[in-house]
């Protein structure tokens, strides 16, 4: 089993949801975030003062699955969060030791 973690822009989400969706993946989790890569944040403008934003709103998308799925999963996740310009976001893969679900105790695939 793997878990993908992808950080992207906030209104990517709802491809991203559908692609994944298209794929077969069902579950997901979605967390707010706020974090800056090499871009480092930028300045703007409010009320005639300027202010540095360091911390770039994001969303962090996490799933679990099987490894056969991850390739698939991945090129979809590309291709509905680019946008070509910087700050498009990161995926991160890692390796899953153990599931267990809650409600029924049971463990591994069949506990996604």
């Amino acid at each position: 089993m793997k878990k993908i973690e992808a950080i992207i822009k906030p209104f990517k989400l709802d491809e991203v949801k559908d692609a994944l969706h298209e794929i077969g993946l069902q579950g997901i989790t979605v967390t707010e975030a706020k974090g800056f890569g090499r871009q480092r944040g930028h300045t703007e403008l409010y009320r005639g003062a300027e202010y540095v934003v360091d911390f770039l709103p994001k969303v962090k998308i996490e799933i679990v699955l099987e490894e056969s799925q991850v390739e698939r999963a991945v090129e979809a996740i590309q291709q509905a969060a680019e946008t070509g310009r910087i700050g498009d976001g990161k995926i991160f893969i890692t390796s899953v030791e153990e599931v267990i679900r809650i409600r029924t105790g049971e463990r591994g695939i069949d506990a996604i």
